[in-house]
């Protein structure tokens, strides 16, 4: 029996070391499934509920896995609900290859159904390679191609196969003119600087006393040397959103998230260092960084094109950051001066943690959202994957949860989309089938996508050998993460129109999978619904009645900022007694004893009592029944330039 395309494409696949594929039928591929079928379905197809979940699990298994994901769809509206996966895997750098169906040959150019122009429609997410195939000879060149351009480049690529195409026998290229042969494989390569950009990068280094470091996803191979840099430039270490798993928080000097979502540790040291490293990062919020000429800058980021951009670096590094850091560290002195500089950082996070423990243990109608990150935190595996989807939900995951062990965790950091949480956690599952996946969304996100999903995830739960897979849900009623982006930038109140959810028992559905489902709506059921949830023996929805009244306050904001937010509430938000009650108590735990913030926010501290705590089971109550919760701090003026505007939007990459 002669081999068809559609095979020659499949044990091309198997033969890059490919096992899953995340996809949807449609009968631009139907040459693909049958091959599928002759294959005894080698690599796996795993059906997802629509495409764009199916390219979400590709972006999701690569992140996880360190390889290759791979996706593919119909022709027409299967091909274009790939865009937003993929759009996604573009803006995280992140290898994956959508296999694409295709009108046929005969019928292009005559309006035929689904007919639509797949290379317009690609050419900006898969811009770093993209093809048709409309005679065998072009394989396996096209799929090589395709493949190794995605692990080079960290990007989604695409290649589009007519649908008659995927029938005809295969022919591999000939040994003759406008033949293009093809092989596997892709040694591994390395990036490095020149031997003169490192001594001026060292001298930079040396020279701070203050040192800052951020670190990225691209520093994610190099944990060991960004340890050993801490520790010889008294350094404290800030990590970006897609990085925080690159270090464990348990490490003192770890400051934690920065950004909108970021920790008030990680924004003190970017505003007071004189010297700034920063390591696999492309944060986008320069507001973040240190202030324009107040600190001598080194980077290191292994694509030229992402080098140079944020902040005036002195030195760009272009080179992988493992190999870089260990030509790097040979060529730094021991730092003596700087011990002072690290201890403050450390104080600073040890008062950050009490804050945020404070935080979680604010009263709340009915359960704090910060409270449910709280709990998770000490219940969480050591080696558990966390998703987090983009909304309110993400403020707590990056503020409460403490890497550590091998933990993973990530997130759409910089298309910060709806709606990838479970996706990427069904993804990340099926690349590591032994180890526990907790997903946590806002209940926007879980009626966006998350609830489709679930069907995927009951259909697949007998597949993988650790049985704990968990979703969180946050149901406040809310879209949250917009209402407080309209109070706080844009001074309007809450549009209820466009804001309000209906509340839907995401437990009471995963029931009807046939998986466990548990509510909790008081704060004295939450620890254990959690507890409840990760010791499950399959997957396990958990959710959260929340107040959507608690804010997200950013690091950097200060009594000014919140009387502005204050006014705009005010002006007409449905909801404005509970939101400013709940914000000012909020922000009221950073000036608690213990929770000071640092002597140059020019903050006075309010009368100590005025915020005094009795916990009471896991919930917490002012003295006086909540509703006077102490004096606000008398203003100061702001000095210039030190605190940054409250522009940005979405979670930080």
């Amino acid at each position: 029996m002669s081999e068809k395309v559609s095979d020659y494409i499949l044990r091309r696949l198997r033969e890059w070391d490919v096992e899953h594929v995340f996809g949807y039928p449609g009968d631009g591929i139907n040459g693909l499934l049958a091959a599928w079928e002759r294959a005894g379905n080698e690599p796996r197809f795993v059906q997802a509920r629509h495409e764009e979940m199916a390219a979400f699990e590709a972006v999701g298994y690569a992140k996880f896995r360190g390889t290759l994901g791979v996706c593919t769809a119909t022709s027409g509206p299967g091909a274009i609900h790939l865009l937003n996966g993929l759009y996604d895997a573009k803006l995280d750098h992140v290898p994956v290859v959508a296999v694409v169906g295709q009108t046929a040959r005969s019928a292009m150019g005559g309006s035929y159904q689904q007919e639509v122009d797949l290379h317009s429609l690609f050419k900006d997410v898969a811009s770093e390679f993209l093809e048709t195939v409309t005679v065998p000879e072009q394989l396996p060149n096209v799929l090589d191609r395709a493949i190794r351009t995605a692990y080079a480049r960290r990007a989604p690529t695409a290649i589009i196969v007519h649908s008659d195409v995927q029938d005809l026998e295969y022919r591999p290229p000939g040994h003759e003119f406008k033949m293009v042969p093809s092989s596997l494989g892709s040694s591994g390569w390395r990036t490095e600087p020149t031997e003169e950009a490192l001594d001026h990068a060292a001298e930079v280094l040396n020279s701070g006393k203050k040192v800052a470091i951020l670190a990225g996803q691209g520093a994610r191979g190099a944990q060991a040397e960004v340890q050993q840099m801490a520790g010889m430039l008294q350094a404290g270490v800030a990590k970006a959103l897609l990085g925080m798993d690159v270090l464990p928080d348990t490490l003192p000097y770890v400051t934690g998230p920065i950004g909108l979502l970021g920790s008030r540790p990680s924004y003190e040291m970017m505003r007071d260092c004189d010297t700034f490293l920063t390591i696999g990062s492309s944060l986008p919020y320069s507001q973040f960084l240190p202030p324009y000429g107040k600190a001598r800058a080194v980077q290191i980021d292994l694509d030229p094109h992402m080098a140079g951009m944020r902040y005036p670096y002195e030195v760009n590094l272009i080179g992988d950051a493992r190999s870089t850091l260990q030509r790097l560290l040979p060529k730094l002195r021991q730092k003596e001066e700087g011990q002072e500089w690290q201890e403050e950082l450390m104080a600073s996070v040890d008062r950050w943690k009490d804050v945020m423990r404070r935080r979680a243990k604010v009263s709340a109608d009915p359960v704090n959202p910060e409270y449910v990150a709280h709990c998770l935190d000490p219940l969480l595996p050591d080696d558990a994957i966390i998703t987090a989807d983009s909304g309110s939900t993400t403020n707590w995951y990056a503020r409460h949860l403490t890497m550590r062990g091998t933990m993973r965790g990530s997130l759409s950091g910089t298309l910060a989309t709806m709606g990838c949480a479970v996706p990427y956690a069904i993804g990340a599952k099926f690349a590591h089938p032994d180890r526990p996946v907790v997903a946590l969304v806002g209940d926007g996100a879980m009626q966006m996508n998350g609830m489709a999903e679930l069907v995927t995830l009951a259909k697949y739960r007998m597949s993988w050998d650790d049985p704990r897979f968990v979703i969180g849900v946050w149901n406040n009623r809310d879209l949250n993460q917009v209402t407080w982006e309209m109070r706080a930038m844009g001074g309007s109140p809450q549009f209820v129109p466009s804001q309000s959810l209906p509340d839907v028992s995401y437990a009471a559905f995963a029931r009807t999978l046939g998986m466990t489902g548990i509510r909790a709506e008081k704060p004295e059921e939450v620890e254990d619904a959690w507890r409840q949830a990760l010791e499950s023996d399959g997957p396990a929805v958990v959710e959260f009645m929340t107040d959507p009244s608690v804010p997200p306050i950013p690091p950097h904001a200060d009594w000014d900022q919140i009387e502005a937010t204050v006014a705009s509430i005010m002006k007409g938000d449905p909801d404005r007694k509970a939101v400013v009650k709940q914000g000012f108590k909020a922000k009221l735990q950073e000036f608690l004893p213990g929770g000071r913030p640092h002597p140059s926010d020019g903050s006075e501290e309010p009368d100590e009592a005025a915020g005094a705590h009795e916990e009471d089971g896991g919930k917490s109550k002012t003295k006086g029944g909540g509703e006077k919760v102490g004096k606000k701090p008398k203003k100061r003026k702001r000095a210039a330039g030190r605190e940054p505007e409250h522009t940005a939007k979405g979670p930080d990459a």
